[in-house]
């Protein structure tokens, strides 16, 4: 069936699906690993910096017991979490796991922010956040951003709230009630409609998934709400607030930043890679 026909269908769907549960709380399953073969069906332009295959995680493994240490630099390439990283799930594995040790997809020097004491680059189309400082780059963390159905803003934003442990409103845990948290949340924009939109801690399935916000590895968050991973290791929502914020807030009020950091958005959020007969 053509692509653009299968678009068509989808977002019809879509829609009927959404007017069916207008009034209910959505629950977070646009991430669900059914809809998706994995990492290998979405292009990155970085993905030519790095020689790579296509690999099934065979039953029985992880991450951590295919890659051992290298296990962080592998999920990172992928843009995926481990709770994602699951047996039967296609990834990309480097030919070479040194050749993911520096790797980034940003610019080591980004000229528009030299005068920013802070900076942060959003890159949609490589799924990646830069954390500058006067133009250097200081950090960089995969991310989950919108989809075609739900787009991230892009263009010149500023920080201007930061919240510890803010929750959604409208989203809740996929099979509960409960909202969906966003741990170590920084708000970006506020449209015309009111809708805010932010940084935050969520999960990471390698590929674009989420309502617009833009998602960081928050596995504490995951363990918390579904008991994996048991050993909890990657927090870039919370590296990144920090450093935002300069440390960790003792209470969990809504903290005003009438000066935040600027934020540049720019790229598209790649689509998946088609394939004949699907």
């Amino acid at each position: 069936m053509p692509t653009i026909m299968l678009w068509s269908l989808r977002r019809t769907l879509i829609t009927v699906a959404v007017m069916m549960v207008v009034t209910l709380p959505v629950s977070a399953q646009a991430d669900s690993p059914k809809k998706h073969r994995g990492p290998c069906e979405i292009h990155y332009p970085s993905d030519a910096m790095v020689e790579w295959n296509c690999r099934v995680i065979p039953l029985g493994k992880s991450l951590e017991t295919m890659f051992g240490e290298d296990w962080v630099d592998v999920a990172r390439f992928n843009r995926i979490d481990r709770r994602h990283a699951h047996p039967g799930l296609s990834i990309k594995v480097p030919r070479r796991l040194e050749d993911l040790a520096q790797f980034t997809p940003l610019p080591l020097v980004y000229p528009p922010g030299e005068l920013n004491e802070k900076f942060i680059l959003i890159d949609l189309t490589e799924q990646f956040l830069g954390a500058y400082e006067f133009g250097a780059l200081r950090f960089a963390t995969p991310i989950a951003s919108g989809d075609g159905l739900n787009e991230t803003p892009t263009g010149a934003f500023r920080l201007t709230a930061a919240h510890l442990q803010h929750q959604s409103d409208l989203y809740t845990i996929e099979g509960t009630d409960r909202p969906y948290p966003m741990n170590y949340a920084l708000r970006f924009h506020v449209n015309r409609e009111g809708v805010s939109y932010w940084i935050h801690g969520r999960d990471m399935p390698g590929f674009p998934a989420s309502h617009g916000c833009i998602g960081l590895y928050d596995e504490p968050m995951q363990n918390e709400q579904y008991g994996i991973p048991k050993d909890p290791e990657l927090n870039d929502a919370r590296k990144l607030f920090v450093w935002v914020l300069g440390g960790e807030p003792d209470d969990d009020r809504v903290i005003p930043l009438p000066r935040g950091p600027r934020v540049h958005i720019i790229g598209q959020a790649p689509a998946r890679i088609t394939h004949e007969g699907s």
